[in-house]
């Protein structure tokens, strides 16, 4: 789960890093009067949406004044700013952060994640950080260094100050974002993060430093532990296909392509979506179906994937086991394909636990689709279906 910036940042004010002062504003007028209690020469207008790069499509404006802050705020809420990460329906801005404008010496790039090959913590951090920072390291991925952490969470301040000198941070400098580091890294672990991200990190010409901006990832998968965060939805930046599959025991994320799947396990949706890829073809989404989920909860998972008009086929992968069984999943497709005027063209692959019961399910309700033994298969004819166009 994305946090937007004004959740993120004060989060990361509860573990010491400094921020600047801002206000959360839902109107042009909320705007303007939040301006009273923000001490500057400058405001800073920023359009609230979990997605990054907004700075780049005028999510960001600088304003000098209490009126001109207004004006800039009407202009950014109520309206959809498209990034390169939200893909091409754009995100909703709802509300505008107004904060005080930081004059920055050097702006620097500084996050904590988890490396993807080991699965270790690992410190990232460069010394060109600032809007385009995320172009310039695809370019040139060696303008970004990485320290493993501890995977206890522990903070060698020693080992870090290496690192930050190597990066070609030192002096005073050196010292600030020490600070916003050690914080950011306790938040990271205490909040069972998968991203803290500050960019810009703002050094000032006295060495002090900021966090500009801020990102925070949850894991979604223990926000059972966080109940501080059961209200964090209601920000707005959940997208609604999110909130629908959160209220339905269902893991999912909305995709660029058109082929829609529906798959019960996290790691089988991840190999299936590969398998996709490789043969050629663009998923429309992840799925994972949670073994708690009942027929009726996937039917309502299901009918946002028959909703969505770029889904030109639905891939079914299920392998029933342990609590979920294929005939569990075969009822709530049938539900939601019952339910809805969009009938796509279906590719299922079913085994395990009554996958036999399962198709059988799926023929009794009349349905068309395509049935195969093995994932290739499947994936193979969905594809094809996706490159015919049909719908």
């Amino acid at each position: 789960m994305n946090l937007s910036e004004h959740l993120s940042k004060e989060i990361l004010a509860q573990y010491g890093v400094a921020i600047p002062t801002g206000r959360l504003a839902t109107s042009a007028e909320e705007a303007e009067a939040s301006c009273r209690e923000i001490d500057s020469a400058k405001y800073v207008v920023k359009a609230q949406i979990g997605a990054g790069g907004r700075g780049l499509v005028g999510g960001i404006k600088f304003a000098a004044t209490p009126s001109a802050v207004r004006a800039e705020a009407g202009k950014l809420i109520g309206k959809r700013l498209v990034t390169d990460q939200t893909g091409a329906s754009g995100e909703m801005v709802n509300s505008v952060y107004v904060e005080e404008a930081i004059d920055i010496a050097h702006s620097y790039y500084l996050s904590l994640a988890f490396n993807q090959h080991d699965g270790q913590p690992v410190l990232l951090c460069s010394d060109k950080g600032g809007v385009e920072f995320e172009q310039a390291a695809r370019m040139d991925p060696a303008i970004v260094s990485h320290l493993t952490l501890p995977s206890d969470g522990g903070f060698d301040e020693s080992a870090v100050g290496s690192f930050l000198e190597k990066v070609g941070i030192s002096g005073n400098a050196r010292d600030g974002v020490m600070a916003i580091a050690k914080g950011a890294a306790k938040a990271f672990f205490d909040n069972d993060a998968t991203l803290v991200e500050i960019n810009p990190l703002a050094v000032r010409k006295d060495g002090s430093a900021v966090a500009v901006d801020a990102k925070i990832s949850l894991d979604g998968n223990a926000l059972f532990r966080h109940p501080e965060f059961d209200d964090s939805t209601g920000d707005g930046q959940l997208e609604e296909q999110e909130r629908i599959a959160q209220e339905n025991d269902i893991n999912f994320v909305k995709m660029s392509g058109n082929i829609g799947v529906i798959v019960n396990g996290a790691g089988l949706g991840l190999a299936t979506n590969d398998m996709v890829v490789d043969a050629g073809g663009k998923p429309a989404n992840f799925m994972d179906i949670r073994t708690t989920t009942t027929s009726l909860q996937i039917a309502k998972g299901i009918n946002m994937l028959l909703q969505d008009p770029n889904v030109t086929v639905v891939l079914v992968n299920v392998h029933g086991g342990g609590m979920t069984a294929c005939d569990t999943v075969a009822e709530g497709f049938a539900i939601a394909y019952s339910r809805s005027n969009r009938k796509p063209p279906v590719v299922v692959r079913l085994a395990g636990t009554n996958a036999e019961w399962a198709v059988n399910v799926l023929r009794n309700r009349r349905l068309n689709f395509d049935s195969f033994d093995t994932m290739g298969e499947a994936v193979g004819r969905a594809v094809e279906i996706a490159r015919a166009g049909r719908a």
